[in-house]
């Protein structure tokens, strides 16, 4: 038998902290019982993905619900796939959405908490504390196998069910301390293996939070858990670090569920509590006659920044996000119309086992639903903010008049059914455009073959005679009415519809002709308010050239 305490000084001569030591550093979390302790843990390896959010979304929401902690680990110990900039990107994509965490990282240099660091370039040392402790327990050992080696063991194993550096496979396994030594002395590169305790013929049993029981063939590969630079792989620093920061719950994608004996079996040899798993299908888009996966190269949205760009409030796709987490969110939704998002009782229990669908125009709903809750100076607020980065444009309209852009804003918006028109704020400038001669295009269909060019320029004509910017609502469509007998409609939208062929149109018809000339539009907020705020020369300048095209047009 080996020497496995000389062997662990052999390896690690420079490691002098022990895992005890680590214990001690990182005490058990003072939380409230059934707290849940859950973290984002991604890799800087390219932006922050859609499926990325909706399980941060996912890990925040467990840990807020049962007064926890939910924390952001940024996953780094695959130097060669990171890229400029990022964990800026991972941490201002959370940002702008609203996951801000409880601790953790907060942006390319900064962190927060006590469980640090939460960077695991920065934790080398920990990692390799555990690691040599294995050694010294005979729970792991030095592989010299060449990528060469490994190649001649895949090809071997071509047509075998068990697949990996396991049992006759697994060569280095029962290298003597000497021939350790004459490697090392030689300087050859090693990695270290996990000394597997697994069977062939065994099965484990745990319950997926999500997915219920489910059983699996035990682990019987000896995992690398420390490559040749002496970084950990996922799988080991995954344990360590879960542990050390006293995770309660890994909410992660099933693409890694097959990876769940492994994990198992680190935990109970590092003498660790396993946490709790749960893994969560992928988010889905419907694509033809099928359904494939959101993928970053076919679907723009996969990438978290499209929304920003586009203008969707991040309140939207949050609570979007919430629809597609929970199935029962929207009932709650309705019974609690103005609750904040975060009184939402999430349970990972109600998530998807199938996977979520992405659907944009459920996300143009949902956006619409929550932009018409804002206040007109939450609206102008946010819009110009995402103008000034997005939008020249838009800018410049707002630039000319705030208090203006805020009435604007502010029609149809505070009674009990306010309107739905915007669903991000790329389409604001095109809502508001009418307003301002610049941006204004006329456009005289009016969309119904009952309505001739003679009763237009008709009703255009009367009502330039009436019009009156200081008439309050009331005696506004008081004239409106009015104006009907006079040219053959009738007030009565009722009456209209039980003989129409007795009249020219109805009151509805007179307004539609009015909208339409003033605004190029047959579908618009309040017409009494637009025709306040456009005021008198404009209106009047704009019945005169509607007036005259349909004349023409006679």
């Amino acid at each position: 038998m080996q020497d496995f305490e000389k062997l662990a000084e052999l390896l690690f001569p420079a490691i002098d902290k022990t895992p005890e030591y680590y214990e001690s550093l990182y005490p058990p979390r003072e939380l409230p019982q059934g707290a849940v302790v859950t973290r984002f843990s991604p890799s800087p390896t390219g932006y922050l993905h859609f499926g990325g959010l909706y399980a941060a979304s996912a890990e925040k929401m467990a840990a807020k619900t049962t007064g926890g902690v939910f924390f952001l680990r940024i996953e780094d110990t695959d130097k060669k796939r990171e890229v400029e900039n990022g964990i800026a990107s991972i941490t201002s994509g959370l940002r702008y959405f609203g996951i801000t965490p409880d601790e953790g990282v907060t942006g390319p240099d900064t962190q927060t908490g006590n469980y640090g660091p939460y960077v695991q370039s920065q934790r080398a040392q920990i990692y390799q504390a555990f690691a040599k402790d294995l050694v010294k327990k005979g729970l792991a050992y030095p592989c010299f196998c060449t990528p060469e080696d490994l190649e001649e063991m895949r090809q071997k194993q071509e047509n075998e069910d068990i697949k990996g550096y396991y049992g006759p496979y697994a060569k280095c396994r029962s290298l003597t301390f000497e021939e350790i030594q004459k490697n090392l002395a030689a300087g050859k590169s090693w990695t270290l293996r996990l000394r597997s305790q697994g069977q062939t013929d065994t099965k484990i049993t745990f319950t997926d939070v999500i997915r219920g029981k489910i059983e699996m063939a035990q682990n019987v590969a000896d995992v690398v858990l420390l490559k040749a630079d002496g970084f950990p792989t996922y799988h080991f620093a995954h344990a360590v670090d879960d542990h050390l920061m006293r995770t309660t719950h890994v909410i992660r994608g099933d693409e890694w569920l097959a990876s769940v004996p492994l994990h198992l079996e680190l935990f109970r040899t590092l003498g660790f509590k396993p946490v709790k798993y749960a893994h969560i299908a992928p988010i889905m888009k419907n694509d033809g006659d099928g359904k494939r996966k959101l993928s970053k190269r076919k679907a723009p949205e996969a990438a978290v920044s499209y929304f920003e760009e586009a203008g969707y409030p991040a309140a939207s796709v949050s609570e979007y996000i919430a629809t597609i987490l929970n199935s029962n969110f929207e009932d709650w939704r309705k019974a609690n119309k103005t609750a904040p998002l975060a009184d939402f009782p999430f349970s990972l229990k109600k998530m998807s086992i199938s996977g979520a669908l992405f659907d944009m125009m459920k996300l143009e709903d949902v956006s619409k639903n929550v932009i018409s809750r804002m206040t007109c100076d939450e609206v102008y607020s946010l819009s110009r903010a995402w103008a000034e980065a997005h939008s020249p444009a838009l800018l410049h309209l707002y630039d000319q008049s705030e208090e203006r852009a805020k009435a604007i804003l502010n029609i149809d918006r505070t009674g009990k059914n306010p309107r739905k028109d915007i669903a991000k704020w790329s389409e604001i400038e095109n809502y508001i455009s009418y307003f301002y001669d610049e941006t204004f295009t006329p456009n005289y269909d009016l969309g119904d073959e009952r309505l001739t060019n003679d009763l237009a320029c008709a009703v255009l004509e009367r009502y330039k005679t009436v019009f009156d910017p200081a008439d309050d609502k009331d005696t506004w469509f008081a004239k409106i009415k009015e104006m009907c007998e006079p040219l053959g409609c009738t007030p009565n939208v009722k009456e209209y519809k039980k003989d129409p062929a007795a009249y020219r149109g109805h009151v509805g018809d007179l307004s539609t002709i009015i909208r339409v000339a003033l605004t190029g539009r047959r579908n618009t907020p309040d017409l009494h308010a637009i025709i306040a705020l456009l005021g008198r020369d404009t209106v009047e300048k704009r019945l005169q050239k509607a007036a005259a095209f349909y004349k023409e047009e006679k």
